[in-house]
């Protein structure tokens, strides 16, 4: 290999080849179709809009605080809530029940995901099975649930799991159908054992689609988490929020609101952190 295929420039008139590095390259062009570099905390500029705008209306008389309080009353309610103990016991249960419920369904959903993504008989049973629950809306579970499991956390739970479940199973079903044959053919060639083909094949196949179940299925944690909490519940964020209702305390019902807010971006901001480090090998136009 001589010195010009190596980026070098070896002056004529000396005696010894003396590699001398080029000029350093200028910046790289900008792609003209890319949305460009993301923003380190670009993600809150939606956010932080809708709070200057809703600060704005409160603050110049044009949004009735009757009808939704300003952003500074709901801080100082919340405020109130924690010093007398109410927010942080509400949310610790309200936590536990989403994060329990998002296990389970996460757990279950990956099992019978690869069991009906890698054995045809298994894709037979559990994917026609999982197709025809997908008709059926969560809420319409509900009664049912209440007959065979009654009105306590194990229904709750269960409840939070089924809106789980969906999302991570098609997703990381779709993904594991999607491997390339080319590669599973590579693999047999190989003659990778059952076990490698699932760690070097697999888990990396299947991971992109995971993560984007994972994010569906932690917003339908919290989702489902404001329905359960409406059935005789005595604790939680949702029950909080039942009980100012029923006071008509709409800053403390802007609290609990807001706070399903808050937990579910930053849940969802979680696991984008989770796939940008998980996946940080691929190249995609979000970078």
């Amino acid at each position: 290999m001589n010195a010009y295929s190596e980026g070098l420039h070896v002056p004529a008139s000396a005696g010894q080849a003396r590699p001398v590095p080029l000029a350093p390259r200028g910046p790289e062009p900008k792609q003209r179709l890319s949305p460009g570099k993301p923003a380190r905390y670009g993600t809150l500029l939606g956010p932080a809009l809708l709070l200057l705008y809703w600060g704005v209306l409160s603050l110049t008389g044009w949004l009735d605080p009757r009808i939704l309080p300003a952003p500074w009353t709901a801080l100082t309610t919340a405020i109130d809530l924690i010093r007398e103990g109410r927010l942080q016991e509400n949310l610790a249960i309200s936590a536990w029940r989403a994060l329990t419920g998002l296990g389970f369904g996460v757990a279950v959903g990956v099992v019978l995901a690869l069991v009906s993504g890698l054995s045809l008989l298994g894709g037979y049973v559990i994917d026609g099975l999982v197709q025809i629950k997908r008709g059926i809306p969560i809420l319409a579970l509900i009664p049912f649930m209440i007959l065979w499991l009654g009105i306590g956390e194990a229904m709750k739970v269960t409840l939070i799991a089924t809106a789980v479940f969906f999302p991570v199973y098609i997703n990381t079903h779709n993904a594991l159908r999607a491997i390339d044959i080319r590669t599973v053919e590579l693999a047999e060639t190989v003659r990778l054992s059952r076990w490698q083909f699932l760690r070097y094949v697999v888990v990396p196949g299947s991971l992109p689609g995971f993560l984007t179940g994972l994010r569906f299925g932690v917003t339908s944690s919290w989702l489902a988490l404001v329905v359960v909490e409406q059935l005789n519940a005595t604790s939680g964020i949702g029950y909080m929020v039942t009980l100012a209702r029923n006071y008509a305390q709409t800053d403390v019902m802007l609290v609990g609101l807001v706070l399903y807010a808050l937990l579910g971006f930053g849940s969802d901001a979680l696991v984008r952190y989770l796939e940008r480090r998980l996946l940080s090998w691929r190249r995609t136009l979000g970078r």
